[in-house]
């Protein structure tokens, strides 16, 4: 029985030893070695053995962990002390010291938090969206794009559902459909210009935060990806030459320390301008890549050499002001296209903005000048929305009232019936009075459907007939400069659209059918309130909207039916019940009814 008991003493504390040394090197855990969760982190702690330089991080709380998620959080050394050993009552009275064991690791446990053994919760961002999700799902859940999607490929003509190896024969059906549209108008007679420069891709942010920037490269990766599947770019549009704009141009639009602020990012590794307008070593290059193209861009629409551009440009612009970088914007490039065409030329330009965010640095650039018609259309929310600006009653100063007109939507989910509607009674009428020699249109395509800031339902048809009512403006002179826009596939598609219509296609559907929502026209006619007082031609537009908004108000209250008032309940004594007001009692009671002599 003694050696039988010491040799299960043996094999106990091997057991025990084998357990500690476990303990020892952590990072072989459940998740091997130390792995990291990607860029969001819900805390930090680094490895306790030194040999290894990792840490272990993606650790959260248990209720961060969904409920559809099974979660093991035992660990391996908790395991073993649950495989109990079997002991004689006489190696009970001759080994006290295993016990002595168990205590040290009761001792050992009595430290144990749960929350540094629990498995990491790794999450992946949509490329699509960039919104996080758990590694277990295989689809957004705010957007419905694959995990591994190939948008970055194809474009929006990649599936959101099947990942990139399920893609070929998908490519090869849509390349054979683009072949013969490509082959019908080639690059030499092509009238439509692209400018682009991949050196613009360089500008990211470097400081990995715990969500990905909306203003990141694949934006433009996105749209060219799509255009280039389609047959468009290259194939029917033709490039122009990228350069840098000058300073001298540039100080036409900004003050010398804006530019000088721009500049020294070169020098810097990463910087703010903003907390969230970032820039790093490339992104005074791509600043002034950006704006040369469209400068360039604005030049060969006015001189003839293009009917029409698309400048795929980023970083955006409309925010940039005088003296200021925000908003992810650095230089105003449709304010630089604006001066470049006068130059070129033009006497008039009209600047379109459809971007959901106001343009506040170009109203800003253009509040004192006639001979630029500024025109925004943008949710505003009575000032909630960013960036604040951008009120019905903001037109213009010093001379230049009229010359800016807001249309600023009162809430989210603005769709293509409400910026048709007022395409056709407020930017289209001024327009037509104003003149233009050039329209330049700010493309924002983040009021489009299912962008993650907009939280607006604007479709690629909807962009494309903007575009085709925009296209009789100024004998078709047109350049669409890229603005914001964060959802891939809908900027991409919107873009692809847009294009479309420059290259001389139709929309797909017509929308003259659809009447706005009842906020949408109530926005339109406070801003036909406003600018009827600059621009007569809005006159009769006014009345009509006026009655037209009577008659739905009319018809609204017509199948409302009338609320019946509640007579107060009379309550009669309980005495009367057995007096002479006992018939009274009874009738307020309502045991008694009363007929009239009609009945």
């Amino acid at each position: 029985m003694v050696s039988e008991a010491l040799q299960k003493r043996v094999n106990g504390e091997a057991e025990v030893n084998l357990q500690k040394q476990g303990e020892q090197h952590p990072c072989h855990s459940l998740n091997g070695r130390c792995g990291k969760s990607g860029s969001e982190r819900k805390s930090v702690r680094s490895c306790p053995d030194d040999s290894c330089r990792e840490d272990n991080t993606g650790v959260a709380s248990y209720k961060d962990v969904p409920s559809s998620v099974d979660i093991d959080v035992q660990p391996d050394s908790l395991r073993k002390t649950r495989k109990q050993r079997e002991i004689s009552f006489q190696d009970m009275c001759n080994n006290v010291d295993i016990f002595d064991d168990g205590d040290e690791d009761d001792e050992d446990d009595s430290d144990w938090e749960p929350l540094q053994k629990l498995r990491e919760i790794v999450k992946w961002f949509c490329t699509n969206c960039t919104m996080a999700n758990l590694d277990v799902a295989v689809h957004c859940d705010s957007c419905g794009e694959h995990k591994e999607s190939a948008i970055l490929k194809h474009g929006f003509f990649a599936p959101s559902f099947v990942q990139d190896s399920n893609l070929l024969k998908t490519e090869l059906e849509m390349k054979r459909t683009d072949k013969a549209m490509v082959s019908q108008v080639s690059t030499s007679n092509s009238s439509t210009a692209i400018g682009f420069d991949e050196r613009m891709l360089l500008h990211s942010e470097v400081e990995m935060k715990s969500h990905p920037h909306p203003e990141r490269p694949d934006r433009l990766r996105a749209i060219a990806a799509s255009l280039a599947t389609a047959g468009i770019f290259p194939g029917r549009c033709y490039p122009i030459p990228a350069r840098e704009i000058t300073k001298e141009e540039l100080e036409m639009v900004h003050s010398p320390e804006n530019i000088q602020a721009v500049e020294v990012t070169s020098n810097v590794i990463s910087c703010y301008f903003t907390p969230d307008t970032y820039a790093n070593k490339h992104s005074a290059q791509a600043a002034r890549l950006a704006a040369g193209l469209c400068a360039d861009l604005a030049s060969e629409i006015v001189s003839g050499r293009a009917k029409n551009g698309f400048a795929l440009v980023r970083p955006p612009g409309h925010h940039a002001g005088v003296k200021q970088a925000m908003g992810f914007c650095l230089h105003n490039n449709a304010a630089v296209s604006a001066l470049a065409a006068q130059a070129a030329g033009a006497k008039k330009v009209l600047i379109v903005d459809w971007d959901v965010h106001h343009g506040n640095g170009t109203q800003e650039i253009f509040e004192q000048n006639k001979s630029v018609l500024y025109i925004s259309l943008h949710r505003h929310e009575f000032g909630r929305f960013y960036p604040g600006t951008g009120a019905a009653d903001e037109v213009g100063t010093m001379g230049a009232e009229g010359y800016c007109v807001n249309v600023p939507w009162s809430q989210s989910g603005v769709g293509d019936n409400d910026y048709i509607f007022a395409f056709k009674q407020v930017v289209l009428p001024i327009a037509s009075a104003f003149a233009p020699d050039l329209t330049i249109i700010s493309a924002g395509f983040d009021a489009a459907r299912g962008d993650p800031l907009g939280m607006c339902d604007v479709t690629p048809t909807g962009y494309a007939q903007m575009t085709q009512l925009l296209n009789t403006v100024s004998g078709g002179k047109l350049l669409v400069i890229l603005e914001g826009g964060y959802n891939l596939r809908s900027i991409s598609s919107s873009a692809t659209a847009v294009i479309k219509v420059l290259l001389g296609e139709s929309p797909e559907c017509d929308l003259d059918d659809h009447l706005p929502s009842r906020a949408g026209m109530k926005t339109v006619l406070d801003v036909l309130a406003i600018q009827k007082n600059f621009w007569p031609v809005l006159e009769s537009s006014f009345s009509k909207l006026q009655s037209l908004l009577e008659i739905f108000a009319t018809e609204r209250r017509g199948k409302v039916k009338p609320c019946k008032q509640r007579r107060r309940a009379v309550v009669a004594p309980i005495c009367w019940q057995w007096g002479r007001k006992r018939l009274l009692y009874h009738l307020l009671k309502g045991q008694i009814r009363v007929r009239s002599k009609g009945c």
